[in-house]
C-alpha cells in the first residue's frame, strides 16, 4: 500500500493544523494571523463584478468569499488560477516589474494558490503549487513547481514542534564524525556559539543551558506559514519546502530547499542559484550559492559562498569564507576561509579561520584508529599546500604552511608561521619555524589585508580579529621560543656527549640556559648542531628543525613590532595621556592564555566567568550572550594593550618598562617598518627576476607590460604607504615621550 491519502475536495486549503494541537478558541489561522503585517481591516471580499472577471479568466475556487484582496484591485491581472482555503490578495495595479532585464507584468496567473497572503503589487507565474505562505510586497514568483510550508516546519532550526518525538530533531556533528560534539543549529548562531557548545563537551550543565537557550529562541506551537519577504525573485526552481525566506533574496532554478533560513535583507541580498540542493540549514546575510552545490545539515555564516559543485554536510561555516567544488563534512570553520578546488576533501576538523586549502588537499583523509573519530586542530591562517594528504588526529599552530606531501603519520606543530615538510629520501619531517617572517612578508602582510578589504558584511555579529599580530599568535611565538631554547639545549648537550641532560628527571630550566646561550652565541655553534623536535609526529624518524637561530631572532622580532605597533595605537587614541598614565593602566602580569571565540580573541579568565553566567542564569538567551560577545570584544583593545605592555616587559626581561625604555623601542620599531617594507619589496621582486618566470616572455618589455613591475605592485605601494603612517605615528610618540609638542595622528 503505498502512502498516498485520498480526502474530498472539501478539505483543500483546510485544517492546516491537527485539531488535538489547537486550544479552546483558537483556529488554523493562529500563527498565520500575527504573522502578517497588513492590517486585517484593509482587506475586503470580493464583489460581484470582481467574481465575474475572475471566472470569466479561467479562474478557479470552491468557496470565493475566502479569497480577500486590498484596494485597489484589478480583477483582469488574475488569469487561469485555482484559488483554495483562506486567500489574502494585496493591492494589485496594472504595472511591471524589472529584475535583471526580465520583465514582467503585475498579477497573477497560471497558478494554484492555497492558503496564502499575497503582499502588493507582486508578480506571480506558472507557480504550480503554492501553499500556506505569506509574501511580501513586489515579489516576483515565476515558473516554479512547488513552494508549500507544513505545519511543523522549523525553517532549519534544532527544535521540535507539538507533539513531534526526539528522534527528528535536527542536529550537526561538528569536528568529529563520531557525533561527540553535536551541536543544534538555530538561526542566529555564529562560530562563537558552535565553538563553546561543540569543544566543552564534559560541562554537562553547560550543555543542558545551550540546548535550553535555543529552545526557547522559537515558538514550538505549529502552524507557523512560510515567509517570503519583500522584494524577492524566486524562479524556475523546482521545490520550496518549509523555507524561511528573508527581504531581497534572488532563487533561480534551484532544484530542493528544503528546512532552511535564508536570511537577506536590502542591503544584504542572499542569492541561490541553479541546481543547488539545500537541506536542514540556516544561511546567512548576504550569502551566495551557486551552480550545484549540495548542502545538508549546515550553518553558512553572512558574506559567504558555495560554489560550483561544492558539498557542505554537517559542517558550520563562517562569514567571510569562499567554498568552490569541494567535499566537507564534519567542520566547524571559523570566518575567511578560501576552499575553491574539485580535489581538495576537509573532515572532521576545527579550522581557526583566515585559512586556505589547495587543490589536492585531503585534510582528515585516515583515522588512525578503530572508529572514526579522528579530529584535526587547526590554527588561524592553516594553509597546507598541493596534494597534501594529512592524518588524523593532527595539531598545527597558527599560519602553519605545510609543504605539497604525503604526511603518513599524526602531527603536532607547535610552532606558528613553520613551513613544514616531509622528506621521503631522507625519510624525516623538517620544520622551519618562522618560515613567514623571514621568507614570505609579502603573502603574510597581504594575507591581513585582503581580510580586511573582503569583509563586506553589514551586519556583523561575529567579532573577528584580522591581524595576526594578536595575543593568541604572539602568545603561541612565546611558547615557540622556549621549546626552541629547550631542544638548542638538548642538541648542545647530546653533541657534547652528555646524554643523561636529556633524561626524565633532569633539569629543564638548565637545558634551557644552555639553549638560550648557544642561540644568542655564535651563529656557526648553532648550525652545527642537529636540533631534532619531539612529540611533533607520531613516529619514531627525525624530526628536524631548520635555522633554529634565525627563527628564534624572527620570533622575538615580530614580538617586538606587535608590542609596540598596539601601544603606538594605545598613546594614539588617548593624546593626553602620559607614559605614567599608561603605566598605570597597563602594566601587569602578561594573560597568556587567549580563547578564539570564532574569530573574536577573549582572554580565558573572561571566558569562564562567560560560561559561568550562562551556566547559573545571568544569561539566559542567545541575544544575551552575544551582547555579552560584544561587550567582550569592546574590551578587547585595552586588553591587548595590556598584553603588548606585558609582553615588552618580559622581552626586556624587565619587571617594570622604563620610559628610555619605550623610546628605545618605539626607534627600533621605526627600523622595523623600515625592514618590512623591504621584505615585502624583495619577496615580491623574485617573482620578476627568475630566470623561468621570464621564459614565457619574448623580453623585458613584454613582461612588464604582462605584469608591471614589482615597483608598481599593488601591495607593495600599499606596504609602502602603510609603513610610512607607522613611522609617523612612533615619530609623534617619540615627540611626546620626549616632552615635545607632538601631535599623534
Amino acid at each position: 500500500m503505498n502512502d498516498i491519502l485520498v480526502h474530498s475536495e472539501a478539505v483543500l486549503g483546510y485544517g492546516f493544523i491537527p485539531p488535538k494541537y489547537l486550544k479552546e478558541g483558537e483556529d488554523e489561522y493562529r500563527i498565520r494571523n500575527s504573522q502578517q503585517d497588513k492590517d486585517p481591516d484593509s482587506y475586503r471580499a470580493l464583489r460581484h463584478r470582481d467574481v465575474e472577471i475572475l471566472i470569466k479568466n479561467g479562474n478557479r475556487c470552491s468557496d470565493w468569499d475566502k479569497v480577500l484582496v486590498r484596494e485597489p484591485f484589478d480583477a483582469t491581472l488574475v488569469r487561469n488560477c485555482e484559488f483554495a482555503g483562506l486567500v489574502r490578495l494585496g493591492r494589485l495595479e496594472r504595472m511591471v516589474l524589472e529584475h535583471h532585464d526580465m520583465m514582467l507584468p503585475t498579477g497573477i496567473s497560471d497558478s494554484r494558490i492555497i492558503s496564502c497572503d499575497i503582499g502588493d503589487d507582486c508578480s506571480i507565474h506558472a507557480c504550480n503549487y503554492l501553499a500556506h505562505y505569506i509574501i511580501g510586497d513586489r515579489c516576483i514568483l515565476v515558473n516554479n513547481d512547488e513552494i508549500h510550508a507544513t505545519n511543523y516546519a522549523k525553517w532549519g532550526n534544532g527544535i521540535l514542534k507539538e507533539g513531534e518525538p526526539e528522534d527528528v530533531r535536527i542536529w550537526l556533528d561538528l569536528m568529529n564524525e563520531a557525533g561527540g560534539r553535536s551541536v543544534l543549529p538555530f538561526d542566529g548562531i555564529i562560530c562563537a556559539d558552535a565553538y563553546l557548545w561543540a569543544k566543552r563537551r564534559e560541562d554537562t550543565l553547560l550543555m543542558e543551558r545551550f540546548q535550553e537557550m535555543t529552545e526557547n529562541a522559537f515558538d514550538t506551537r505549529r502552524g507557523a506559514y512560510g515567509t517570503i519577504g519583500s522584494g524577492c525573485v524566486i524562479k524556475s526552481t523546482h521545490i520550496i519546502k518549509d523555507v524561511k525566506i528573508g527581504e531581497s533574496a534572488y532563487i533561480k532554478g534551484a532544484n530542493k530547499l528544503k528546512n532552511l533560513t535564508i536570511n537577506s535583507s536590502e542591503t544584504e541580498r542572499s542569492q541561490i542559484g541553479e541546481g543547488v540542493e539545500l537541506v536542514n540549514g540556516i544561511i546567512g546575510y548576504g550569502s551566495r550559492i551557486f551552480y550545484g552545490c549540495k548542502a545538508v545539515r549546515f550553518v553558512m555564516g553572512s558574506n559567504s559562498a558555495l560554489k560550483y559543485g561544492a558539498r557542505l554536510i554537517h559542517s558550520v561555516l563562517g562569514d567571510n569564507s569562499t567554498v568552490s567544488c569541494c567535499e566537507m563534512l564534519n567542520n566547524l570553520i571559523f570566518p575567511a576561509h578560501e576552499q575553491h578546488h574539485n580535489t581538495s576533501f576537509l573532515v572532521a576538523a576545527l579550522v581557526r579561520g583566515q585559512s586556505n586549502m589547495a587543490a589536492g588537499a585531503t585534510i582528515g583523509s585516515n583515522h588512525n584508529s578503530r572508529a572514526a573519530d579522528g579530529e584535526v586542530d587547526a590554527g588561524r591562517g592553516f594553509w597546507p599546500g598541493l596534494s597534501t594528504s594529512v592524518k588524523h588526529s593532527s595539531r598545527f599552530a597558527s599560519y602553519c604552511l605545510l609543504s605539497k606531501g604525503i604526511y603518513r603519520y599524526e602531527l603536532n606543530i607547535k610552532f606558528p608561521f613553520a613551513l613544514v615538510a616531509d622528506d621521503p629520501a631522507r625519510d624525516r619531517l623538517e620544520i622551519m619555524p618562522a618560515y613567514w617572517w623571514m621568507y614570505n612578508m609579502y603573502a603574510l602582510l597581504r594575507n591581513e589585508s585582503k581580510l580586511i578589504s573582503r569583509d563586506k558584511r553589514i551586519t556583523k555579529v561575529q567579532n573577528i580579529e584580522f591581524s595576526f599580530f594578536a595575543p593568541d599568535i604572539m602568545e603561541e611565538a612565546f611558547e615557540a621560543l622556549d621549546l626552541i631554547e629547550e631542544l638548542v639545549g638538548k642538541a648542545w648537550y647530546k653533541a657534547e656527549g652528555a646524554a643523561e641532560a636529556m633524561a626524565e628527571g633532569s633539569d629543564e630550566r638548565l637545558v634551557k640556559e644552555k639553549g638560550r646561550a648557544v642561540l644568542l652565541g655564535k651563529k656557526e655553534e648553532v648550525d652545527a648542531l642537529e636540533v631534532l623536535g619531539f612529540n611533533m609526529e607520531n613516529s619514531k624518524r627525525k624530526v628536524v628543525i631548520q635555522k633554529p637561530r634565525r627563527a628564534y631572532k624572527a620570533y622575538r622580532h615580530m614580538l617586538r613590532f606587535y608590542a609596540l605597533r598596539v601601544l603606538i595605537d594605545y598613546f594614539a587614541e588617548r593624546p593626553d595621556s602620559s607614559f605614567e598614565d599608561a603605566e598605570e593602566v597597563l602594566a601587569g602580569e602578561r594573560i597568556r592564555e587567549w580563547e578564539n571565540l570564532g574569530g573574536q580573541l577573549v582572554p580565558r579568565n573572561k571566558v569562564e566567568t562567560l560560561v559561568s553566567d550562562v551556566k547559573r542564569g545571568a544569561i539566559n538567551n542567545w541575544e544575551e550572550m552575544h551582547n555579552e560577545y560584544a561587550r567582550l570584544w569592546a574590551e578587547y583593545p585595552l586588553d591587548k594593550a595590556q598584553h603588548a605592555w606585558a609582553c615588552l616587559c618580559d622581552l626586556l626581561g624587565a619587571d617594570r618598562l622604563q620610559e628610555e625604555q619605550l623610546s628605545k623601542e618605539v626607534a627600533r620599531f621605526i627600523d622595523t617598518t623600515r625592514f618590512i617594507e623591504e621584505q615585502v619589496y624583495l619577496t615580491r621582486r623574485k617573482d620578476y627576476i627568475s630566470e623561468f618566470k621570464k621564459a614565457t616572455f619574448r623580453g623585458e618589455e613584454e613582461m612588464r607590460a604582462v605584469l608591471g613591475t614589482p615597483e608598481s605592485n599593488v601591495f607593495v605601494r600599499k606596504a609602502h604607504n602603510d609603513m610610512e603612517r607607522w613611522r609617523a605615528r612612533a615619530d609623534a610618540l617619540l615627540g611626546r615621550l620626549k616632552g615635545e609638542d607632538w601631535t599623534l595622528d
